[in-house]
Order: C-alpha cells, then structure tokens, then sequence
C-alpha cells in the first residue's frame, strides 16, 4: 500500500509528536540529537510511541530520524556505520509497528514514512523556524542522501520532506527522492505567517515551484502542505494553496503551544482552541492529511480520527 492509495480511499490520519511522548515515556532529548538519540538508548520506548498513535487511529508512523543525520551522529561521537545503522532502524521501528498493526487485525491502512527534516533542525540552533542558513543545491543532497538512502534501504518507500523553512532544500531533497525507486513524498512548509515561509519566501511561490517539480517528475510528490505551524495559520495557508497544485493538501499544525528556540523550551498558551477543533473546517478548505506536530498526542490524533469518522474524499 501506498500514501496514493490512502489518499483514494478517505482522508489520511497521520501521528502526533514524537519526542514529547518519548519525554513522556523518560527519553532524555535534552542533547543535540533530540529524541533521535532512542534509536541507539531506547527502541522500546520509540516502538510504543508508534503503536500509540496507530491504535489511536493513524494511517502513518513517522520515522523518529526528524534529527537523525549521519553527520549529527557523528557529532556525538558515532563513526559513519554506526549513524547509518541508526537511521536505519529507524525505519525498520516504523515499519515494524505497521506491520504488526496491519497483523493484528486493524486493516490494511498502516504506513511507514521516513522522517526528513531539514539542515537546519540538524544545527539544532532554531535555524528550521527561520531558515536562516544557505547551502547550494548539491551540498544540500549531500547532506540529505545518506539518511534518505539509509532509510530506503530499511524498506521505508514513503516519506515525509517536513517543517522545511526553505523552497530550495525542498527541491533538492525532492530531486535525490525521484533518484530511488518507488519513493513517494509529502513535502511540508514551515511558516512565519499564513503567507510566508520561515526564510521569506511566499507560500504561493514556495507551493507553485512544488508543483511544477511534481509536474515534472510523476510519482514522486504525493501531497503538499504545511506543519509545525500554530493552529490560526492552517485555514489561511490552505486557502492560499488550494488555487496552485491539484496536488492533495496536508496540515499538521502543534497544540497551540508556544516554543522558543533560544530556551528550548515549550509555554502552555493562557488560552487557545485545541487544534482538533478545526478538522472539519480544514477538510473543508481541501486537507486530504492531517495529524499533529510539536506537544500533540495519541488522544489528539484519537479525537481527529472521531472527527473524521464519516468523512469520504
């Protein structure tokens, strides 16, 4: 099965966040790989996370190599074998919490997608919610190949080009996908506001070049979207992209929470909708996936599983 064909079927339910469940569960991530650092400490504990979400109705796990790269790794302390490894098991963890979902009597609708996030989550300075780094195009896919290797040789054939505060590293990544067989894709925006990538780059203009590299490369591109993105900013950036691309959209936006990067650190909002509130609304405006990012949980995506219940493409 394929994100495609999820997609002809209903809307697609993807996971919540990661790293604040592993937070949860006593994972230190309070270092540079974030909660990357489980794949070598504690699978156990990455494993549940997955099977939480998918018993809470998720179509997809999302691989935990959001800030798994081979040269973070190697910034830790790992050789070049041992951060492909981890990587790896990256996807085999997801892969294996599908498989065992779809065995255990759930369906067939269980996904796997290979988490890749972008250089700057890998600087962990904050630099992803402003974009504020500049690599060309080949240093990009330098970067970017040996997890996206690493993971498709685990068998992950889906994955998630996501929290990208840049067009050009999109693209880039993008171009070192369509290079590997049967890789599929979501590519997913991070914004300043409703309008404007993290770097400056219109919404509109980050979107149309999206479209048009999938117009040129079929197959490739299953959707396109936004995530990490406070609730208020979903229903105006999927009015803004639904004239561009005919391509499915997705938004998975945080709890309404607030980080700062400098403290590295999360404020409970005084007051705000749960982001849950305004699922119907957003498949209204042409979301075809939707799901949590930063401080969401299994009872959110369980309740957006409720919410979408009677919902048909």
């Amino acid at each position: 099965m394929t994100l495609r064909d999820l997609l002809d079927n209903h809307v697609v339910v993807l996971d919540g966040a990661l790293s604040t469940q592993l937070e949860d569960l006593g994972v230190d991530t309070s270092n540079a790989l974030w909660g990357a650092l489980a794949l070598d400490t504690d699978t156990v504990a990455i494993t549940r996370v997955h099977t939480a979400y998918f018993d809470a109705g998720a179509h997809v796990a999302t691989t935990n190599t959001y800030q798994a790269t081979v040269p973070g790794f190697l910034a830790a302390g790992y050789d070049d074998a041992a951060a492909t490894r981890l990587i790896g098991r990256g996807g085999e963890l997801a892969l294996a919490a599908a498989q065992h979902h779809r065995s255990s009597g759930h369906g067939a609708e269980a996904l796997a997608a290979g988490s890749i996030g972008p250089y700057g989550a890998y600087l962990a300075d904050g630099s992803e919610y402003t974009g504020n780094y500049d690599l060309s195009a080949e240093q990009y896919r330098e970067f970017h190949r040996p997890r996206i290797v690493a993971l498709h040789d685990a068998g992950v054939r889906t994955f998630a080009v996501e929290t990208q505060p840049r067009v050009d590293e999109v693209l880039a990544v993008l171009d070192e996908l369509a290079a590997l067989p049967q890789a599929e894709a979501w590519v997913s925006f991070q914004l300043r506001d409703p309008a404007t990538l993290a770097d400056g780059t219109p919404l509109t203009d980050a979107v149309t070049r999206v479209d048009a590299w999938a117009s040129a490369h079929p197959g490739v591109v299953a959707a396109v979207g936004i995530n990490c993105v406070a609730p208020e900013l979903v229903a105006p950036a999927l009015q803004a992209m639904r004239p561009l691309t005919d391509l499915p959209l997705l938004c998975y936006p945080n709890s309404g929470d607030t980080y700062d990067p400098v403290s590295k650190t999360w404020q409970t909002a005084e007051s705000h909708d749960r982001f849950t509130a305004h699922v119907q609304e957003w498949v209204g405006l042409g979301a075809r996936m939707i799901g949590g990012c930063c401080r969401t949980t299994p009872s959110d995506i369980g309740e957006i599983t409720r919410r979408l219940a009677p919902t048909t493409p």
